[in-house]
């Protein structure tokens, strides 16, 4: 399944049914009176967050959804059925802006959330609606409101505990397919993740979200390589798990390097806690493994991991640092979320 994080739609509710004009005429009844229904109200617009969904491909294919119209009113005091509603179905970590790309209409992060986009034009009232004491024969109805349009923008952002990141080749999507039942792609050659990945991992009888995105190179936040786009979807992530490669020519300037485009890129991605890891130890000898171990240490002032994803290397170990940065921010966010307790006097 090819992933797709964006597309842009187009939304329309249903108009409301025409009212009708209609009197009552039956033998023997000399004064029937109007009895002109009214019309029925148009579909509404509706995106809701469902299970088993993880990109957005659907809206490759379809770009336009229309609500059904209502039904007009009919006689004898019908009025018209509702028109059917249209149901976006997207997955957990949806965005949802405007045309403008800015502004942000919902996010639906939990399965369940429903967001009416566009509300049905109401139906038109008929001519019994209009009888008085004054105008008993009414002969007109009112047509039925018309219904709402736009086009949207759906932006997915993967909903993630933790997530990977550093240079091309830097074993990301190695690391991910050993924690991990996904199946990414590895080779020996730049750029072979295009797309980003999910994995459970299990630990120590825990359970967390891992995400890998495609790596990023010098100029990544002006557009050069993939670009920046996918770091995206490590926004929503608690920790990120940065890995260097060991066998790159200078361990600290490869940190660098990739701090400096998530930097540029914004979004509080900077602020995260981050945990830095050299990667593919296996790969080096001891004398070239040190010496890269101080070089990350001078770059980043904190003493870093040291682990190998093909031996397992410092793998249990790296889990357990992020699995603990994961309930501290757990712990964070649900404080955060505690309202303040009332003042007493």
């Amino acid at each position: 399944m090819k992933f797709l994080d964006e597309a842009k739609v187009y939304v329309r509710s249903g108009d409301g049914g025409p009212g009708c004009v209609s009197f009552r005429r039956e033998k023997f009844i000399e004064f029937g009176g109007p009895n002109g229904g009214d019309g029925g109200r148009g579909g509404d617009v509706w995106v809701e967050c469902v299970q088993g969904l993880n990109t957005l491909i659907d809206y490759r294919y379809q770009q336009h959804f229309k609500a059904r119209k209502g039904e007009h009113g009919m006689g004898s005091n019908c009025h018209g059925a509702k028109g059917d509603d249209a149901v976006l179905k997207v997955p957990a970590g949806t965005q949802i802006f405007l045309e403008d790309g800015e502004t942000l209409i919902a996010d639906l992060t939990e399965v369940g959330q429903r967001i009416r986009l566009a509300k049905g034009g109401n139906g038109g009232f008929g001519n019994a609606y209009f009888a008085t004491s004054t105008n008993r024969a009414p002969r007109h109805a009112n047509p039925g409101q018309e219904g709402q349009e736009m086009w949207l923008w759906l932006r997915l952002k993967l909903i993630a505990d933790a997530g990977l990141i550093g240079l091309p080749n830097a074993g990301k999507s190695t690391f991910l397919a050993s924690v991990t039942a996904a199946k990414p792609k590895i080779a020996d050659y730049p750029f072979t993740t295009l797309h980003p990945g999910l994995g459970v991992v299990r630990s120590d009888a825990r359970e967390f979200v891992l995400a890998d995105i495609p790596g990023l190179i010098e100029g990544a936040h002006e557009g050069v390589g993939l670009g920046d786009k996918f770091l995206a979807h490590v926004e929503r992530c608690r920790v990120l798990l940065h890995l260097v490669e060991g066998t790159s020519e200078h361990a600290g300037k490869a940190y660098k390097l990739v701090r400096g485009e998530i930097e540029a890129y914004g979004h509080g991605l900077s602020d995260k806690p981050e945990i830095v890891a050299l990667s593919k130890a296996d790969a080096l000898d001891p004398d070239t493994l040190k010496q890269q171990v101080a070089r990350l240490k001078r770059a980043t002032k904190r003493t870093p991991l040291v682990l190998s994803s093909a031996t397992r290397q410092g793998v249990p170990e790296a889990l357990r640092a992020i699995q603990a940065a994961i309930e501290v921010g757990a712990e964070e966010e649900k404080e955060a979320a505690e309202p303040a307790p009332a003042w007493q006097p």
